[in-house]
């Protein structure tokens, strides 16, 4: 994995083009301390891509097929490493940009679900493919895909892993939109340009509070989007 920062911006490539830029637990633990890492005071957006022609095949089978692990030491790696990374990505205060540059499979997808953007080129390819290898959504899929996509939606993803292509992606809503090749480029430096503009703080805490709230009732929500914009206003927000 290749990480630059450039104008305030954090690039990140996955770099393993012979095998699709399939993750390893390595690599899933590697990109979660990357994320982590980015601080509103210091970087506008993040932005992730893949080397070569896909964004990520998922998780690394024959790395999986090697291990012999107990229950215990499987749940502590799966937590430690794709666990992990969903929390960073879904935590970070800073907007991170998914430049899906080919086809995103299994932790693939997740990972552009997780994104707050994404934008991917017209023949990109997508699957929920963690079904064919005998496994259920992880990387934060289990939880997401049903609030982007919907329930019945998510359970067909979920369930048959089929592939399907990027403009069935973008009806979806696990896309913000399709750009044909020549222009995804330019169309990430159109966005990055306009976050860049823009109060990176106020953007981090306004990610907060859309984030924190997806599991509150309504009052509790409510109560918590005050919080945050009395903190955003710059006033105190410990009440007598």
């Amino acid at each position: 994995m290749q990480t630059t920062t450039e104008d305030g911006v954090l690039w990140v490539t996955f770099d393993r083009p012979e095998v699709m830029n399939a993750f390893t637990t390595e690599t899933a633990a590697e990109l979660a301390d990357v994320v982590s890492g980015a601080d509103p005071d210091t970087h506008d957006a993040v932005v992730l891509t893949g080397e070569g022609e896909a964004f990520s095949a998922g998780g690394d089978i024959e790395a999986m097929a090697e291990r012999e692990e107990t229950p215990r030491e499987a749940y502590e790696r799966v937590s430690e490493t794709f666990g992990r990374l969903a929390e960073a990505m879904f935590e970070c205060r800073v907007p991170i940009v998914a430049k899906v540059n080919g086809d995103a499979v299994g932790a693939g997808l997740a990972i552009t679900a997780l994104s707050d953007f994404a934008y991917a080129v017209e023949d990109a390819t997508f699957s929920c493919a963690f079904v064919h290898v005998g496994l259920i959504p992880d990387t934060g899929g289990s939880f997401l895909l049903p609030k982007l996509v919907g329930l019945r939606a998510a359970k067909r993803l979920a369930f048959t892993g089929e592939f399907f292509p990027a403009d069935e992606a973008a009806e979806l809503d696990l896309i913000t939109e399709v750009v044909p090749e020549d222009e995804l480029d330019g169309r990430v430096e159109e966005l990055l340009e306009t976050l860049s503009a823009r109060p990176s703080e106020t953007i981090g805490i306004a990610k907060q509070a859309i984030h924190n709230n997806l599991g509150r009732q309504w009052r509790d929500a409510m109560d918590h989007e005050n919080m945050l914009q009395v903190h955003v206003e710059g006033r105190d927000a410990e009440f007598d």
